[in-house]
C-alpha cells in the first residue's frame, strides 16, 4: 500500500512540473517575427530618423539653416555632444535598421511559402531589402566617412574594423547595380507591409537608379570617370520622371504613427524652432530695412521690436506661403505678408518669428527619402560637369524648380512667373555671378530650397556644392559641420578600430572634411 502510494505522488509532482513549465511559455506572442513585419519596422526607423527635427535625434535641418532654436540654442551653435547625437544617428541606422533589414532577408530567405503566389515575391523582397540597406549605408558615410562595414552585421564582433569609406561607396554602387537588375518588375513584393511603394517593384527600381544618380553625383570629385559611369548608367537604367514617382513613407493621421515633425512641433505642446534667417532672406531678398523702434531715451529695442517699413517687402518665391506661416504680431504696421527668421545661433522669441506652415507639421505628412525636384537638380549637376544625360543643365533646372513648387502646391504659372526673375533664371544667374564655378551656386542655391525640411540631404548637397552660404552661429562651437563625430561609445568601448579610423580619415572633429567634399 506505502509503494502505491508513493507511485501516485510521484505521478502528481511528475504532472504538476509539466504543468509549471507549460505556464513559463508565453502563448500570447509569436516565438518568431515574420520577415515582412521585421522590414516594415526596419523601413519606419529609417524614414523617421532621417526625417526627424528633435535634437536628440537629428540636427541637420538646424545646420542646413531652415530653422532656429527658440530657446535652447546648442544645436544651432554645431554642439554634437550635450546630447550625443552621432550617437543616435549611429545606434538607429546600424541597430534599428540595418539589422532588422539584414534579419528580414534572413527569415524571408528561410521562409517555405505555402502559396505559390507568395513564393514568387520571395526574390524581389530580397532586392527590396538590399536597396534600402544600400541607402542606409550610404548614409553612414555620408555623416562619417570611415565606418564599419564588412565586420558590421556580426553580432558575435563586438568591435568591428572600419572599412575606408570610398571602398565601401563603390561597393554598395556595385550591389545596387546588382540589385536593379535582379528585381523583376513582372511581379510584386512586399504590398502593405511596404509603406512607401505598397511593394510596386516598378517604383523601387526607379527609386534604386535614383539612388545609383545621387551616388555617383557625391563621388564626382573624387572620382570623376567612376561617377560619370555611375550616373549614365543610372540614367539609362530610368530614373524618376515625375512626382508621382517620390519615394514619400506614408504616416498617419493619429499617434503614435505621426510624422515626426508632428510629434516635436504640435504633440509635444513645445515651441522649439522658427524659421531661420537664412533661408527667409534668401526666399524674400532683403532689398529693405527694417525701421527700429526707438524709445524716449533714444535707446533701439530688440529685433522682435522692429517695424516694417510698408510696401517694403518682397516675398518672390511661391513656396514661401507652404514652408511658412506669417506670425508677425498684430500690432506691427504691415502692407502685407511678412515673414522674420530668427538669428542663428541666438535664442528667437516663437510669438514674434515666422513658424513652419500646418502643410509642414502636420500628421500624415509624407516622409521624403528622394523626390523628383532633387533628381532633376542631380540631372543639371551631371550635365554641368559634361556627364551625357540627355537635356541642358538649363532644362534640368528649370524642371527642378517647376517639379518643387508643383510638389508644394503651387501652379505651373506660379513656376512660369518665379523661374523668369533675374536671380533665378539660370542664364542670367549664371552670368551675374561671381562664384568661382557658378552653376555651383546657382544649382545649388535653388537645389537647397527644393529640400527644404529634408535636412540631412540639403547638408549632404551644402558640403558638396558648397552654396548657399551658411551664417556663422552667434555662439559657434566649431566651423560649420563637416560630418558627425564618432560616437562616444566608439571612442570608449572600440578605441584601438576608431583611433584608426580617425587618422585614416584625417581626425575626428566635425570640420574635418569627407572623402568626397574635396572643395
Amino acid at each position: 500500500m506505502k509503494k502505491i502510494l508513493i507511485l501516485i505522488a510521484a505521478v502528481i509532482i511528475t504532472s504538476c512540473s509539466d504543468n509549471l513549465e507549460g505556464l513559463n511559455k508565453n502563448i500570447k506572442d509569436p516565438s518568431a517575427v515574420p520577415g515582412e513585419s521585421l522590414f516594415t519596422g526596419a523601413q519606419k526607423n529609417l524614414v523617421d530618423q532621417i526625417v526627424d527635427l528633435n535634437v536628440n535625434n537629428n540636427n541637420t535641418k538646424l545646420w542646413s539653416q531652415y530653422l532656429q532654436e527658440t530657446t535652447y540654442t546648442d544645436e544651432s551653435n554645431y554642439d554634437q555632444v550635450t546630447r550625443t547625437i552621432p550617437g543616435t544617428q549611429w545606434s538607429v541606422l546600424y541597430k534599428d535598421v540595418l539589422k532588422d533589414l539584414d534579419e528580414a532577408a534572413k527569415v524571408i530567405e528561410a521562409t517555405t511559402y505555402p502559396l505559390a503566389s507568395d513564393a514568387e515575391l520571395k526574390s524581389n523582397k530580397l532586392q527590396v531589402i538590399e536597396i534600402l540597406k544600400v541607402y542606409t549605408y550610404s548614409i553612414l558615410v555620408e555623416t562619417f566617412g570611415d565606418v564599419p562595414y564588412s565586420e558590421s552585421l556580426d553580432i558575435d564582433n563586438l568591435l568591428p574594423k572600419y572599412d575606408n569609406g570610398l571602398t565601401v561607396y563603390k561597393d554598395l554602387v556595385t550591389r545596387l547595380t546588382a540589385a536593379i537588375s535582379a528585381l523583376d518588375t513582372s511581379k510584386g513584393s512586399f504590398d502593405t507591409a511596404d509603406n512607401i511603394y505598397a511593394g510596386d517593384v516598378t517604383s523601387w527600381k526607379k527609386f534604386a537608379a535614383s539612388l545609383k544618380l545621387r551616388m555617383g553625383i557625391l563621388l564626382s570629385d573624387v572620382d570623376n570617370a567612376f561617377a560619370k559611369s555611375t550616373v549614365e548608367s543610372a540614367v539609362a537604367t530610368g530614373v524618376f520622371t515625375s512626382n508621382a514617382d517620390n519615394a514619400n513613407f506614408k504616416y498617419l493621421p493619429a499617434d503614435p504613427n505621426t510624422h515626426p515633425v508632428h510629434a516635436n512641433l504640435v504633440l509635444s505642446g513645445r515651441h522649439d524652432f522658427v524659421a531661420a534667417e537664412t533661408i527667409v532672406e534668401i526666399m524674400q531678398p532683403r532689398s529693405y530695412e527694417y525701421l527700429e523702434d526707438t524709445n524716449e531715451d533714444g535707446t533701439i529695442d530688440s529685433k522682435d521690436d522692429k517695424t516694417v517699413v510698408p510696401g517694403s517687402v518682397t516675398v518672390t518665391d511661391p513656396r514661401m506661403k507652404y514652408f511658412f506661416s506669417d506670425n508677425y504680431d498684430a500690432d506691427k504696421t504691415v502692407s502685407q505678408t511678412v515673414y522674420l527668421g530668427g538669428i542663428i545661433g541666438s535664442t528667437s522669441s516663437f510669438a514674434s518669428h515666422t513658424q513652419v506652415s500646418a502643410k509642414v507639421e502636420a500628421a500624415d505628412a509624407p516622409g521624403v527619402i528622394l523626390d523628383y525636384a532633387e533628381v532633376e537638380f542631380l540631372l543639371a549637376e551631371a550635365s554641368a560637369r559634361t556627364f551625357s544625360v540627355g537635356g541642358t543643365t538649363a532644362s534640368h533646372y528649370n524642371t527642378a524648380i517647376e517639379a518643387s513648387i508643383l510638389n508644394w502646391g503651387g501652379t505651373a504659372a506660379e513656376a512660369t512667373t518665379y523661374l523668369a526673375q533675374p536671380t533665378v533664371s539660370y542664364l542670367t544667374a549664371i552670368a551675374t555671378s561671381t562664384a568661382a564655378m557658378p552653376w555651383k551656386e546657382v544649382i545649388g542655391t535653388q537645389k537647397w530650397l527644393a529640400l527644404y525640411n529634408r535636412g540631412f540631404e540639403a547638408w549632404t548637397s551644402i558640403r558638396l556644392l558648397d552654396f548657399p552660404e551658411m551664417k556663422t552661429p552667434s555662439d559657434a562651437l566649431s566651423g560649420y559641420p563637416n560630418k558627425y563625430t564618432y560616437p562616444v561609445i566608439e571612442q570608449t568601448l572600440n578605441r584601438a578600430n576608431y583611433t584608426s579610423a580617425s587618422a585614416a580619415i584625417g581626425s575626428d572633429t566635425a570640420e574635418q572634411k569627407l572623402f568626397w567634399d574635396k572643395n
